[in-house]
């Protein structure tokens, strides 16, 4: 079983897009991962895209805000964690060298949340569930498998993580990997100068499939592949993409797969 009707406080649970180029973005999502669509109304001119695999809420697109436009703030993916008490954490984000970068709000009624940045910069979103868990489905194919922080400074990103989310740690030199409640909860790559000007920055993992006919797909409906199909022993194969927007993220073909049954 892939679905999910609750996450434990700590887990990855969502994630979606800010769009530069939102009818390009859609349609590349829904043919690519074969998700189909629900466009909610959020305000005046304002759409939040909820995408959907075998009837489950995957991941969800909006358009970027004019304020974004305005800052030439690009397509980006945004990743979520649920949490028992947004509130009671903001003030041991900001003990912990945190910044809170808006929150927190009520979603209607799916659910409240904020938005905080690390310590080394890296944005995370916080979401204490009402109506919305995040996503229903996971880890199968179409659906979100894995999220990873980009960061320059892993030991400072793991103290902070520690202390808000109680994560634990366990990997090499090569590559960290959180562990949440006993169970795979995401990694940590401490980037070098290989990674040019790439700001710190949380990404989500899809699952495709298979990875060689998922990169090809890529390409054909106006995406691309950074890097990749590399191989993650033990784990599957994965490849860096963007969509026709500029918008980054994996995709992933996954040997096995750890999934919350709850």
């Amino acid at each position: 079983m892939y679905t999910v009707t609750k996450y434990p406080h700590g887990t990855f649970n969502w994630a979606d897009t800010s769009s530069t180029s939102p009818a390009a973005a859609k349609q590349f999502y829904m043919a690519l991962f074969g998700w189909s669509k629900i466009d909610i109304p959020i305000g005046p001119g304002m759409t939040y895209t909820m995408f959907q695999r075998q009837g489950e809420h995957v991941a969800a697109l909006s358009e970027a805000t004019p304020e974004a436009l305005a800052q030439n703030i690009p397509s980006h993916w945004s990743c979520y964690v649920a949490v028992d008490d947004v509130d009671a954490l903001l003030p041991v984000v900001t003990d912990n060298g945190g910044t809170i970068i808006y929150g927190t709000m009520d979603v209607f009624d799916n659910g409240r949340m904020a938005f905080l940045m690390d310590p080394t910069g890296a944005n995370l979103g916080l979401w204490q569930a009402r109506s919305h868990i995040g996503a229903g489905l996971v880890n199968t194919v179409g659906a979100m498998c894995w999220n990873e922080l980009l960061t320059r400074d892993a030991q400072t990103a793991k103290a902070f993580y520690k202390a808000v989310l109680g994560w634990d740690f366990h990997g090499d030199a090569h590559y960290t990997h959180i562990s949440n409640r006993g169970r795979n909860n995401g990694g940590i790559i401490e980037m070098d100068e290989s990674f040019g000007d790439t700001p710190p920055c949380w990404m989500p993992y899809f699952n495709i499939g298979e990875i060689n006919a998922g990169s090809a797909r890529v390409k054909e409906l106006g995406g691309q592949i950074h890097m990749g199909p590399t191989e993650a022993s033990g784990t599957g194969f994965w490849a860096l993409a963007t969509d026709p927007a500029g918008a980054h993220f994996y995709i992933m073909q996954l040997h096995d797969a750890d999934v919350w049954q709850e």
